[in-house]
């Protein structure tokens, strides 16, 4: 059986992820995550398109 090496590990990446926004809400209070969540919804909305 071969062994596949990966290119991009989306377990690892994922964890990463997490890692970095949870020490970011970590020093926020809970008004400024809600913020901080109303600001993300706006610029990283995709808008669909025909």
């Amino acid at each position: 059986m071969k062994t596949i090496e990966k290119q991009f590990d989306a377990v690892k990446f994922m964890r990463q992820q997490r890692d970095k926004l949870s020490d970011k809400l970590s020093k926020m209070s809970k008004t400024e995550i809600i913020e901080y969540f109303k600001r993300r919804k706006v610029e990283t909305a995709v808008k669909p398109s025909a």
